[in-house]
């Protein structure tokens, strides 16, 4: 214990590998928060963070999320750019935009507008919904809204409508079909579209979401296709419209050399387009921008080789290189970043509400009269081994027994007390020698399985189908973490389990130094002291795509802003509620009121017939109505 320091349990988490300069161990032993990166006088300890909200009595799980995080890293991106574009005398600009779709949450996309007003920083909608929330939202006239994914006529109507309000609305036709639509139905109102076409590229990413380029992928015109569009507006008298090439090769993309090949094959594409007599103002590179979740700087699926300021680069040279050999003129930019703008700013904190063990039940083994010969066996054997057995043979004995053992009860030859007994003792056993193994240096393959056998699981207060989502369906890796104690060596080995009564809702994959680990090493349990971990980068796609797993509703969340001026260097901006019981149970078309009215009624009988009496009545029926108005979570 006493040699454990701070540079040891960074090695261990590392935070900050994967935090991205926003997150750090304190000397004191908490999870520290740097809202910006290249100021650091201003330190948030999580701590003082779970105190507050503590104090304010919001209830656990909860999101907290750090605007300032959000903020800074609209502004990292939009900065990279520039400085990139001015260093490679690039000519074009850029005109970057958020989807919406990667975090929807209406104070995420307050916040990002508002930080981008200063870069004309826009927005991308995939979708009817998302249309509708841009059009309201996007009000810098200098910035660009990017309109992805499959559109009807109605779609199409709301996009000439922000050409009406003066916004510069494109219009990305995914198939051909949609291009007649839209010159039809701009031809009708009288406005103008502003067209892009996304192009079906060969090139394929690399990483989960690699089938989003190549021949078979879901969005996109062929070549064939885009030269035809191209005639087709011409014929139409609209070949000025077209105004934007846009690809994507797939999100969080793991080796930079895909955004290479990407990107020369996207600027040969605009090159041709524009010797063709199509002089188009933007090409859009989509999204990929990748995250390090794991901390390994690799191509692992939850990685990336390059950093931020390496990815603009490669799409600045890669497109000029190509520009200035085909002599034409160097397009403004695009990227739909959204993974890396939001990733950061949101976690997931819960606390610890048990520990599960294989080995934790036990009972006495005392010899009695008449037990069966198996008992007898393996009380010896756990008796009688010592370190110079042959511990191998012991692992095959007590095992055979074990197995035998529960034969023998199926077949009623063995009582349940005496195969009680035989599960003690195996236990111990086992766990004699996983503490003899510990210490050696060769561990035979069977007995490396009782690391993880004899590992305990942590129970926390959140459903994993709520607030990560990823984790349980593409085995995507979110950094976690214990908040506090981190000074203190971690000597319990666990993997997390939540509340839900599904045996999937767990998280056993983790990353220690740079290995990918099925336990992570937590601190043992404290009895009347709350034990705090964090879910680390829930900020895209987690925070919106969790489901209602055994109704289990959306967490509450908690905004935090820095302020150098307070002695913590933040304040609580905004509590937001998260779903109350009410809430989930109408979504599932049930009438909460009704159901009230129901329970109060059987209650009432119940006095009626004499079985319980009034005020007891009155007790259950309103306890029945809080749970109702309450928290989806448990209360430890």
């Amino acid at each position: 214990m006493s040699n454990w320091n701070i540079e040891q349990a960074e090695k261990m988490y590392g935070v900050s590998q994967w935090g991205g300069g926003y997150f750090q161990i304190g000397e004191n032993g908490n999870v520290q928060v740097l809202p910006d990166p290249n100021n650091s006088s201003v330190k948030i300890d999580f701590k003082a963070v779970i105190d507050e909200i503590c104090d304010e009595g919001v209830q656990f799980p909860v999101v907290v999320r750090f605007h300032d995080i959000l903020r800074s890293q609209v502004a990292a991106l939009n900065l990279s750019f520039r400085e990139v574009i001015a260093e490679a005398e690039y000519q074009g600009e850029y005109h970057g935009v958020y989807p919406v779709k990667v975090n929807q949450m209406r104070e995420v996309v307050e916040e990002i507008v508002d930080a981008g007003q200063a870069f004309n920083y826009g927005l991308e909608a995939g979708s009817k919904a998302e249309l509708l929330t841009v059009l309201a939202m996007n009000t810098n006239e200098g910035s660009l809204t990017v309109l992805n994914g499959y559109k009807d006529e109605e779609f199409m109507r709301l996009a000439l409508l922000g050409r009406k309000l003066g916004r510069r609305m494109v219009v990305v036709v995914e198939k051909y079909s949609e291009l007649l639509l839209l010159v039809k139905t701009s031809k009708e109102l009288g406005i103008e579209p502003i067209i892009g076409v996304r192009a079906k590229m060969t090139v394929k990413g690399r990483g989960k979401w690699e089938s989003s380029g190549g021949e078979r992928a879901k969005f996109g015109l062929t070549i064939t296709e885009i030269i035809n569009t191209a005639r087709y507006l011409e014929e139409q008298g609209m070949s000025h419209c077209l105004k934007l090439l846009h690809f994507h090769i797939g999100s969080q993309l793991t080796d930079i050399r895909a955004v290479k090949e990407a990107m020369t094959e996207g600027a040969r594409i605009y090159a041709e387009l524009h010797k063709m007599g199509f002089h188009l103002d933007y090409v859009d590179v989509g999204g990929g921008l990748g995250i390090d979740y794991d901390g390994t700087k690799s191509t692992n699926e939850s990685s990336r080789n390059y950093n931020m300021q390496e990815y603009v680069a490669d799409v600045v040279y890669g497109m000029k290189e190509v520009c200035d050999m085909e002599g034409v003129p160097h397009p403004n930019l695009v990227s739909e970043s959204g993974r890396a703008i939001t990733a950061h700013h949101s976690c997931v904190v819960t606390q610890i509400v048990g520990e599960i063990r294989s080995d934790s039940s036990k009972m006495a083994t005392d010899e009695v009269d008449g037990e069966h010969i198996f008992v007898k066996n393996i009380r010896e054997l756990a008796e009688s081994f010592d370190e110079q057995t042959n511990m191998q043979e012991v692992f095959n004995d007590a095992s055979q027994w074990k197995e035998q053992a529960l034969d023998a009860f199926k077949l009623r030859v063995l009582t349940l007390e005496e195969l009680g007994k035989i599960e003690t003792l195996y236990w111990q056993i086992m766990g004699r020698l996983h503490e003899y193994y510990s210490t050696q240096e060769y561990v035979p393959e069977e007995l490396q399985e009782l690391n993880y056998s004899l590992s305990s699981q942590y129970l926390c207060n959140f459903s994993v189908f709520q607030s990560a989502a990823d984790t349980w369906a593409i085995e995507q890796l979110l950094p976690v973490v214990p908040l506090t104690r981190m000074n203190e060596e971690p000597t319990v080995n666990c993997s997390l389990v939540d509340i839900t009564c599904d045996s999937d809702g767990k998280i056993d994959q983790f990353t220690i130094g740079r290995e990918i680990t099925d336990i992570m090493p937590m601190h043992k349990l404290r009895k009347d002291e709350d034990y705090y971990i964090g879910l680390f980068l829930t900020g895209a796609y987690q925070d919106v795509m969790g489901d209602m797993h055994n109704l289990f509703g959306r967490l509450n969340e908690v905004h935090i802003f820095s302020y150098d001026d307070d002695p913590q260097d933040f304040y609580i901006e905004e509590v937001v509620k998260g779903s109350s019981v009410e809430d989930v149970l109408n979504i599932m078309q049930y009438n909460p009121r009704a159901m009230a009215s129901d329970v109060k009624r059987m209650i009432d009988k119940q006095i009626s017939s004499g079985k319980l009496n009034p005020r007891e009545g009155v007790k259950w029926t309103d306890f029945y109505e809080s749970c109702l108005s309450g928290y989806t979570y448990l209360k430890p």
